[in-house]
């Protein structure tokens, strides 16, 4: 569980940032820091579920003087279904709508709905706003929102939603900051951390994304499968007598580069160890694999590029990956300048490529503050 503390003012100020490991899991641990990310307080909480990392996050919050001045409170909701396309300030009845999408998102939508619940426990009159993780994705046209299945699940909203929209949105607001009308062009951006996703926009508007009906699907992730024949999950069901429970857990918690790896889905991890560790190799092969192919994809269905976008943990960190990724895609119109991707620059194309390839560190919450400000209607909306 992530969370920040901004003042909301001119100039979007970050207080503070929290983060419980194991939320919902008995010996959690809090921990708080201030701006440059100096620790200000790391500790063991007791309780074995979410609501008490809420409590040890708020209690350290009144202990210290910061919820005199709280004016709202904005939560990123994975799921928005087909109807919710913009943030929404939360009601008792939009609360209700919102628990019968828990069946699309069962691993994050019931954490997110009790945290708007316990906020509205401890400040009845505080406003809350929702933010939605597909928003970002309404504009994707009918042909890439469809799967092959019969036609009355798609009229039943089995349909491709794509997530990491909050990140998306902040990377295109910045990308239109430093390259002007070339954001409006054929952009790809790859949001790469333990979740891993792509995204392909233009004029602005996503018109094809990885992930689908739920994050499990597209690019290669820390321990998520990614894309895999589903007659391979009909075969664990049939032959191997694994229960959709078994096989939940195989695709969503034991997979991907954990998987692959057998020992981690850290990409850091694996990099320190690829010498010495042909299947920590592997993993990274697999996963620079399959997002070289959906680059190669996304170019096509954009007509060309104009712009590749590196985001996310990974994507902002892992020099070696940026650079196994775009090694061949010299047809497309991509050069890397080794030194600059080495150095994590902002900038990382060279001067003869024809796509500037960048870099941008997203930052999801301060999407959040803005969506909240805009859907309360405040200054600087």
């Amino acid at each position: 569980m992530k969370s920040a503390l901004y003042e909301a003012g001119n100039h979007d100020e970050l207080l503070l940032s929290m983060t419980v490991d194991q939320a919902g899991v008995s010996g959690g641990r809090l921990k708080i820091a201030d701006p440059h990310g100096t620790s200000l307080f790391d500790s063991a909480f007791d309780g074995g579920d979410a609501s008490a990392a809420l409590e040890a996050m708020f209690t350290w919050l009144r202990e210290h003087g910061f919820l005199s001045g709280l004016a709202a409170a904005g939560h990123r909701l994975v799921q928005g279904g087909p109807r919710h396309k913009d943030p929404q300030r939360i009601t008792p009845e939009f609360l209700s709508e919102m628990e019968q999408l828990v069946p699309l998102d069962p691993d994050h939508m019931p954490a997110a709905i009790r945290g708007i619940k316990f906020i509205a426990g401890k400040f009845p009159g505080l406003p809350q706003v929702a933010c939605f993780d597909t928003a970002f994705h309404s504009s994707l046209p009918r042909v890439a929102r469809m799967y092959a299945l019969p036609r009355r699940f798609y009229d039943e909203d089995i349909q491709r939603y794509g997530f990491h929209g909050l990140s998306y949105e902040y990377v295109m607001s910045e990308l239109h900051a430093l390259e002007g009308e070339l954001a409006n062009g054929r952009v790809i951006i790859a949001h790469l951390g333990s979740g891993a996703s792509m995204a392909a926009v233009k004029e602005g508007k996503s018109i094809d994304t990885s992930m689908g009906f739920t994050p499990l699907e597209g690019l290669v992730m820390a321990t998520r499968s990614g894309d895999v024949d589903p007659g391979v999950l009909l075969y664990l069901f049939g032959h191997k007598k694994m229960s959709a429970k078994e096989m939940n857990a195989l695709v969503n918690k034991e997979s991907g580069l954990l998987g692959v790896s057998g020992t981690s889905g850290d990409m850091k991890v694996l990099l320190d160890n690829i010498h010495q560790d042909a299947r920590a190799g592997d993993a990274l092969d697999l996963f620079c694999y399959r997002a070289k192919k959906y680059i190669g994809a996304y170019a096509a269905v954009l007509g060309g590029l104009d712009v590749l976008v590196f985001a996310g943990g990974i994507g902002e960190h892992a020099p070696v990956v940026r650079h196994r990724i775009c090694d061949g895609l010299d047809f497309l119109g991509i050069h890397l300048d080794v030194p600059c991707n080495e150095a994590d620059a902002a900038l990382i194309s060279a001067s003869e490529s024809r796509v500037r390839v960048r870099v941008i560190k997203t930052n999801e919450d301060l999407m959040i503050v803005r969506h909240v400000l805009s859907a309360l209607g405040w200054t600087n909306a």
